[in-house]
């Protein structure tokens, strides 16, 4: 029988049996599909929203292009990709995942940079934002602010560490006509001549543009939407049938080579499905705190298996292979997982011992305001999607059922 056959039965039973599963599990697929439903409308949705539709606006009027040309000089030696990188790594950081990836696609169909560059763009630019690490992990699980430091220095430094592996990804291709040209420094005149020239060859009038940008905004997030709730029962449903408890006990051992908690297993096997549950259930063990921090740390890297599912799908519409991307979260998960392991001691424990005097200033406030600023978005995050939504039915209707009328 061939692979191709194999896979074809694999996939049907796999498929198969999660929706017996489903059925015979009705409640608790409902209540982990109502989960996975409520991260996305009060946290997903309202956060990701205005960063998705002031990125296609920016791209359209040509800033990414003026802001690529002045990063080019930084970016070209180090990573290996065009200045246009350093505006989707700041973007991926500021607004978490799958941002990333979203936006090296959309750079990737405006011809910005070529397929290669691409993968290795997004194999580093794909992170949890600062809210999310200071605001729902640090603070809503572990409930220690000041964690939040250490967690985010390990994440964004892991993000930077597998950008400067991935330089080396592609091996030694031809160089290219823009790598040859680069220049030590930024040229501001060549910028704005970008700039200028891509705001003129930009024809649709702006409120044709900030209709496509908030329709292809919403689009996106309906799907990343539609993930967050397929893995949120799928995870619920490999619990109830035993298979995670199975995993679990494979995973044990190698977390014992690593002399780390046995206990960890089962959290860090949620997390490789579903970030922030795996997140909750690492802060909810009695082990060490290092080795909470250690496996935190992996998880906030890998991203979860929901991430990388939402990202594939981005990728799809593109030439960009995902492969690269799903090795490089391994990877990072790796990187932060060190990193976390050997900045506790000077980067926590002896911030800890030095409270309240000699912390800075901007560690101790940095914290406080991503936690308030987390819980306005929950506050304030359903009805930001309401109105979010309806603006998207009416921007529909509008383009495919009155157009249509009238001719």
């Amino acid at each position: 029988m061939s692979l191709s056959k194999l896979k074809t039965i694999f996939f049907a039973v796999f498929i198969g049996g999660l929706t017996l599963a489903i059925i015979l599990n009705p409640k608790e697929s409902l209540e982990a599909s109502t989960r996975g439903l409520s991260i996305w409308w009060e946290v997903v949705f309202p956060s990701l929203l205005p960063f998705f539709i002031v990125s296609e606006l920016l791209i359209g009027f040509g800033v990414v292009k003026f802001i690529g040309v002045l990063l080019e000089p930084f970016m070209r030696p180090i990573f290996r990709v065009p200045g246009v990188g350093g505006f989707v790594w700041a973007m991926g950081m500021a607004s978490g995942n799958p941002a990333g990836a979203k936006f090296t696609a959309r750079i990737r169909q405006e011809e910005q940079i070529t397929a290669l560059e691409a993968e290795r763009l997004v194999s580093f630019t794909s992170s949890s934002n600062p809210l999310f690490i200071f605001g729902a992990v640090a603070v809503g699980f572990f409930n220690d602010a000041s964690l939040g430091i250490l967690l985010a220095a390990a994440h964004y430094l892991g993000n930077l560490c597998v950008g400067l592996t991935m330089r080396f990804y592609g091996g030694t291709e031809q160089t290219t006509m823009a790598e040859k040209k680069a220049t030590i420094f930024p040229s501001i005149k060549l910028a704005l001549k970008e700039l200028h020239a891509t705001r003129i060859k930009e024809s649709r009038p702006l409120g044709k543009m900030l209709g496509d940008a908030v329709m292809s905004s919403i689009q996106t997030l309906l799907m990343i939407g539609g993930f967050i709730i397929l893995f949120s029962v799928f995870n619920k449903i490999l619990a109830i049938i035993g298979v995670t408890e199975f995993l679990a006990i494979i995973f044990s051992g190698g977390l014992a080579l690593l002399q780390l908690a046995n206990e960890l297993s089962i959290p860090l096997i949620s997390g490789i499905f579903e970030i922030t549950l795996g997140n909750r259930l690492v802060s909810e063990t009695t082990v060490n705190l290092l080795d909470k921090v250690i496996i935190a740390s992996f998880i906030l890297a890998f991203g979860g298996l929901s991430i990388q599912a939402q990202v594939a799908s981005i990728l799809a519409d593109t030439d960009i292979r995902f492969k690269p991307f799903f090795f490089s979260r391994i990877l990072q998960g790796l990187y932060s997982a060190i990193i976390a392991f050997l900045l506790f001691k000077p980067l926590y424990l002896n911030l800890q011992s030095n409270l309240p005097n000699e912390i800075p200033v901007f560690l101790t406030y940095s914290p406080q305001w991503a936690k308030d600023y987390w819980e306005m978005i929950i506050q304030t995050g359903p009805l930001i999607t309401i109105i979010s939504l309806l603006v998207y039915i009416y921007l529909y209707a509008r383009r495919n059922i009155f157009t249509k009328t009238l001719y």
